[in-house]
């Protein structure tokens, strides 16, 4: 085989993109395409649920990877597959049994991502020295999170905005927050049917602007006109669905205020009309808590279609949002999305076909006549055989011991009430902290170790990303304690901790490098993947009830105490200090001209 050396910039960003953007469509886009498909969260639920499993179980084929081809040809063709895949996606959407065909797609695009991130993971290894792994592991992350904010966000404003330019102008309705001295009380919108057709069709609000007291609503109440307006809609046959009666709740009990408020349509459909209305813009805080979703027909197009917004209890200042509601083809839409994602797919096929290296490494395990049964057994044997494995699992299971509960505790922490210990944000504020400001500090705080190890190795800085990954959760310590009313102190202190955990981290990916560095560096680095999955699942098993137990004042104090063990752990790993450090030996000269 011919060697090639290609710049990393070349390949690298694009390939860690192109990789996590098929796992987005099929976690999150699915889901969200078939919401808006109209079909009920139960069955997103139970039809999307499984499609996890493929990156569950990959290291148990990880091994063929290794075996079987090279890896540069596995990423390709993946990718050509993916492209297919993607393909039928879009062309059984507009069919009547596209749910059928297009879950039968995206089980073929789970497999085929998962194998793919394999083959990538192992390339990455092969295609860059040890310093060039170390400098752009913060690279490769950033790059990937690049396609998680591009399928959970672009990816939904193009479909969204497919819906709006294939159908009827949408509707823009703005609610605000107010604060008013005398009692506002939430009321349903007063209507009359209207029997005369427009010439044009069109959608109509009763009003384009609605005010809602910042204030608690009695929850009992809030419940009762919910309920109403949920029976209201499925008797005129805009929703499915059988009428209930609103559970009592507590005395004294308090909720968030609504409004209330209906869409119509201005004239009679020749065909069923599906109107979908959500959040555009503003405070999160204010959200659609019934009428996302509505079908007109010939028979109901003159009657309202009730919708309910509600604050969240804790919003106590005036702010506003935008909802919009609109009626396209939906399934043109979400076809002609994707359409678009199979041609940027055969666009990485072609790209990575001819920019990716060659590197002389890259090859086939199997040799000879061995089966490839027997080659795949001593492929996991094998990593389990290395040198004080047990003291690596260890590291993998322990290293993140702290902040793997404290992922999971976080945000309930941010929006629990004052009185049990949390920060009483409301839900547009936790989402602005973690959204915008935690993800900037983790993406700093990546690409800034992987530059650092590279100068100096990983064994040199392990100890400061250790201690960058656990020292910071004295933040929330501090936030526990003082419970600080100012917003930018909040997201200093989330910007801190999710800054040294991006820092932090990339000494795990890099000591993943480490070990599974060998003969079957591609199905080990698999496996160890596996080892990362199992050290968030376990400690988040059990974070919720010890903050129960503890309350978060001392759960927090706990976290930090959870890093001793990893101190312990530390102190036994042996690593190679020229691990990861940029050198100018003559071989790696000889190989970067090659």
């Amino acid at each position: 085989m011919k060697t090639t050396k290609r710049n990393p910039w070349a390949w690298v960003p694009s390939l860690y993109f192109a990789e996590g953007i098929p796992y987005v469509i099929v976690m999150t886009v699915s889901v969200i395409m078939y919401k808006r498909l109209g079909l009920s969260n139960t069955e997103i639920a139970l039809y999307t649920s499984w499609l996890y499993l493929p990156w569950v179980i990959k290291p148990f084929w990880s091994p063929l990877v290794d075996i079987v081809r090279t890896k540069r040809f596995w990423i390709v063709i993946m990718q050509l597959i993916l492209g297919a895949g993607l393909g039928g996606v879009a062309l059984t959407i507009p069919g009547d049994d596209y749910v059928k065909y297009t879950l039968a797609f995206f089980w073929l695009l789970a497999f085929s991502s998962a194998t793919h991130d394999i083959a990538a993971d192992g390339f990455y290894m092969l295609g860059l020295s040890q310093n060039e792994q170390t400098f752009f592991v913060g690279i490769r992350s950033t790059f990937y999170r690049f396609a998680m904010i591009t399928g959970q966000g672009l990816l939904i404003m193009l479909a969204g905005y497919l819906e709006v330019s294939s159908g009827l102008p949408p509707v823009e309705i703005h609610v605000k927050s107010v604060i008013s001295q005398s009692e506002m009380k939430p009321s349903l919108p007063e209507f009359a049917i209207d029997t005369v057709s427009a010439d044009t069709l069109g959608l109509q609000s009763n009003s384009t602007s609605i005010l809602v007291q910042a204030s608690p609503l009695d929850k009992h109440t809030g419940d009762s006109l919910i309920a109403f307006v949920k029976n209201q809609n499925i008797l005129n046959k805009f929703v499915e669905g059988t009428t209930s009666q609103p559970k009592v709740s507590g005395v004294g009990e308090k909720t968030g205020n609504i409004g209330i408020g209906y869409i119509k349509l201005s004239a009679k459909p020749d065909k069923d009309v599906h109107v979908i209305t959500d959040h555009n813009s503003g405070d999160k805080s204010i959200t659609l808590i019934e009428g996302s979703r509505f079908t007109f027909t010939a028979a109901n197009w003159n009657k309202p279609a009730y919708f309910v917004v509600q604050l969240d209890k804790k919003l106590k200042s005036e702010s506003s949002a935008t909802f919009q509601s609109r009626a396209g083809d939906l399934k043109h839409a979400w076809s002609v999305t994707f359409f678009i994602l199979t041609g940027m797919f055969l666009l990485f096929f072609l790209y990575h076909a001819l920019v990716l290296p060659k590197p002389v490494t890259d090859v086939a395990i199997k040799q000879g006549d061995k089966s490839i049964f027997a080659e795949f057994l001593k492929t996991f044997a094998a990593f389990f055989k290395k040198e004080k494995i047990g003291v690596s699992i260890a590291f993998l299971l322990i290293y993140r011991f702290g902040e793997a509960q404290l992922i999971k505790l976080a945000s309930p922490f941010l929006l629990d009430p004052r009185s049990v210990g949390g920060l009483e944000l409301t839900t547009g504020q936790v989402g602005f902290v973690y959204g915008t400001v935690g993800i900037l500090g983790l993406t700093i705080g990546g690409i800034l170790g992987g530059v650092l190890a590279s100068r100096q190795g990983l064994k040199h800085w392990l100890w400061w990303m250790f201690l960058a990954i656990n020292i910071p959760h004295l933040l929330y310590i501090y936030l526990s304690f003082m419970q600080p009313e100012n917003f930018i102190i909040i997201n200093l202190c989330v910007a801190g901790e999710q800054f040294g955990y991006g820092f932090g981290f990339t000494a795990y990916m890099l000591y993943m490098i480490y070990i599974s560095d060998g003969e079957y560096k591609t199905a080990h680095y698999a496996i160890t993947t596996g080892f990362m999955a199992l050290s968030m699942m376990i400690p988040g098993l059990f974070s919720g009830y010890l903050q129960e137990l503890m309350g978060y004042k001392f759960f927090f104090i706990w976290i930090l105490l959870t890093m001793i063990p990893g101190y312990w752990i530390l102190k036994k790993i042996q690593i190679n200090p020229e691990f990861g450090k940029k050198k100018i030996a003559l071989a790696e000269a000889v190989e970067d001209n090659a």
